[in-house]
């Protein structure tokens, strides 16, 4: 008994020393590649050789040599990004017990869920390899609710009423200010704050106006009640409107008017207070997912110099009008957020370059125009129904035409063949054309991966399929500074538009325009093309997880790769089987380490050890492919085995032992007959 013991407390020891080993820190790592990022902050050294043999030797020994490659895969398909959102509920009117409930309703909901991408490669699922997980904070603020209440009311009270709207439309700049404020108070803390404002009621209905100006009879104000700053913050009046807008005739992602959207919590018939709170608990995850973790448009690789060229195609000189086509300005748009370090990455640049191009003396233009125009049809009740013949332009035809005479483009445009980076061409027709023509039917620019195609006519505006607030929305059709900057957006960085969504469970894209109004270059609702910290944030970080998901799939390659030689033992000799477990473990230190910076929104550090982790995934492939050359074939031949001699005896006299005993005891019974 006591050696059974002594030994079951040996076992539980040596098991306890080897997970202490497999978790712990890796002493003096953390602080040398710190250093190396100082020293070289885009990582064109390989750190691997400058490492101490200290270091080397606690990653030889750093991982369990036990792991096999399905462990290894595995625990690189789990990699996780946290993300914080900080919600603050502003008013006296919310109960003490509404955070402790808000978070209940959402740990009860979320789960930990991937990164998707609305169009991806042929090669690629929509599925990206990294995971994200929502991590909540819930407080109450009521200091700022004394100081918001007086500001709105005080702009209630000089706001005259309209006679086109029940609401009362009001600047939405006095109460960002404030919130702002309070938002710049809490800074350095990563993540995003949300501001749930419920100010009690007013004296009249309002919501909030995001541009100058008041509506028209030919010009349609989209107001709303939520906003999103340039920095990482969000806030939304629960006590404004009720607002509705959307599709007018039909289609998805309407808001619709009632009180049956989240927005409109306060409204209509009073609500229970966990009926309120699973509302905001919706409106909270709609936020995440939409917001802080957006789909990617498309995949986006990491390169040094971006370029943007800004190809006008005039009909005549008189189609030189500037007006809604200022290039400068879309320039500066961009421009602006890459010196506030709020586009870029590492070393990149972006640059403009303006080309011009006389549609009369480019017989290739003339040809993709014809070649696209389409026609359709739409009934119309005038004194009786009536078919209009209409037309348009086909995106994807025009597309195909220009990928496919970018030369014969480039010789006539009299532009020159970049030689490195990513090139984005953006073209925009001017036509003399006194008609309506749209991008199938109702786009004004439309963002393929590998180009940008924008069109206007002279028809200046029309009524357009989506409705704010009651009234049509009207499209000014000359305007095209903010459809190209949300186009060039989603071509050059990945930025999908706030009202659409990737969704797994329907395998399709959904269109959601809740988040469509304020400060949004995307969607009909809006007229502000500046960006706010959902665009910057996610152009980063699409390029990051696009490089992170590379690494991820390449290194599960790899190691597929290795199991099929039949492991790491038996393919890799001895020398090279010890710098490939420093160099795995050093890779997968180096990605734990990008998606802790992701997490922190720190993608500076995001980038520099992604690219460091490279050179570890570049040695890796080599040693396996140089192992699996040297992988020499042999032929083992197959021998029968001897007769087992000794087996077949003692199955003989076992049975000859079982014949005899079944034949004395016949004998017996025999007998007994007798007597």
């Amino acid at each position: 008994m006591a050696v059974t013991t002594t030994a079951f407390f040996l076992l539980l020891i040596l098991t306890a020393a080897i997970a202490t080993t497999s978790s712990a820190p890796i002493l003096g790592l953390d602080t040398f590649l710190t250093h190396q990022s100082r020293l070289d902050r885009q990582a064109t050294n390989d750190s691997f050789l400058s490492l101490s043999s200290t270091l080397r030797n606690s990653l030889s020994h750093s991982t369990p040599l036990s792991h096999t490659p399905h462990s290894l895969i595995s625990s690189l398909l789990s990699l996780s990004l946290p993300l914080s959102l900080h919600v603050r509920l502003v008013g006296s009117s919310f109960p003490s017990s509404s955070a402790s409930l808000l978070s209940f309703f959402l740990s009860a909901s979320q789960s930990s869920n991937h990164f998707h991408v609305i169009a991806p490669y042929e090669i690629h699922s929509h599925r990206l390899a990294v995971q994200h997980s929502l991590h909540l904070d819930v407080s109450h603020s009521p200091s700022l609710a004394s100081q918001l209440s007086k500001t709105l009311n005080s702009e209630l009270e000089k706001t005259p009423s309209s006679l086109r709207s029940p609401l009362l439309s009001i600047p939405y700049d006095p109460i960002d200010q404030i919130i702002k404020q309070d938002f710049e108070k809490e800074k350095p803390v990563p993540g995003v704050y949300l501001y749930f404002l419920n100010l009690g009621p007013q004296s009249k209905p309002y919501a909030y106006n995001y541009g100058s100006g008041d509506s028209s009879a030919a010009f349609t104000k989209c107001l709303g009640s939520i906003w999103t700053g340039k920095d990482r913050y969000i806030w939304i009046d629960l006590g404004a409107g009720p607002v509705d807008y959307g599709p007018a005739l039909s289609g998805d992602g309407v808001l619709p008017r009632g009180e049956f959207h989240p927005l409109a919590a306060l409204h209509g018939r009073p609500k229970a207070q966990k009926a309120l709170l699973a509302d905001l608990a919706s409106l909270v995850w709609s936020a995440y997912q939409v917001l802080l973790v957006p789909s990617l448009r498309i995949p986006v690789q990491f390169e040094n110099s971006l370029i943007v060229q800004f190809i006008h195609v005039y009909g005549s000189e008189g189609s030189k009008d500037s007006s809604g086509l200022d290039w400068k300005s879309i320039e500066r748009t961009f421009m602006d957020e890459a010196h506030d370090n709020g586009l870029l990455l590492g070393d990149q640049s972006l640059r403009f370059k303006t080309y011009r191009v006389s549609y009369s003396e480019c017989p290739i233009c003339s040809f993709a125009i014809s070649r696209s125009i389409n026609s359709y049809t739409s009934r119309f009740l005038f004194d009786n129904y009536t078919l209009i013949a209409s037309e348009y332009l086909d995106s994807k035809r025009l597309h195909q035409i220009l990928s496919d005479s970018a030369e014969e483009f480039r010789r006539v445009a009299g532009f020159p063949e970049e030689d490195f980076g990513r090139v984005l061409p953006v073209y925009v027709f001017d036509l003399d054309y006194s008609m309506l023509l749209l991008l199938d039917r109702y786009h004004q620019s439309v963002a393929f991966k590998d180009m940008v195609i924008a069109v206007r006519t002279k028809n200046t505006q029309t009524v357009s399929d989506y409705s704010c607030n009651g009234r049509h929305v009207f499209t000014q059709t000359r305007e095209l500074e903010r459809p190209l900057v949300g186009s060039i957006l989603q071509s050059m960085w990945g930025v999908s538009p706030t009202h659409m969504l990737w969704s797994p469970r329907h395998n399709t894209t959904l269109v959601d325009y809740t988040w469509s109004v304020g400060q949004t270059p995307f969607g009909p609702f809006s007229e502000v093309s500046s960006l706010s910290f959902v665009q910057k944030d996610a152009a980063r970080r699409n390029v990051l997880l696009t490089s992170l998901n590379y690494s991820i799939t390449s290194a599960v390659d790899v190691l597929e790769s290795i199991a099929a030689h039949g492991g790491e033992r038996k393919l890799l000799k001895s020398s090279r089987h010890v710098e490939f477990v420093q160099r795995w473990n050093l890779f997968k230190y180096k990605l734990d380490k990008a998606v802790s910076a992701l997490s922190h929104l720190d993608f500076e550090m995001a980038l520099y050890y992604l690219r460091s982790s490279d050179h570890d995934l570049y040695a890796i492939h080599s040693l396996v492919y140089h192992a699996s050359q040297e992988v020499e074939a042999s032929l083992i031949c197959f021998k029968d085995p001897p007769v087992p001699w000794t087996g077949i005896w003692l199955i003989a006299l076992a049975f000859l032992f079982v014949f005899y005993l079944s034949k004395q005891q016949k004998l017996f019974r025999n007998k007994s007959k007798q007597f």
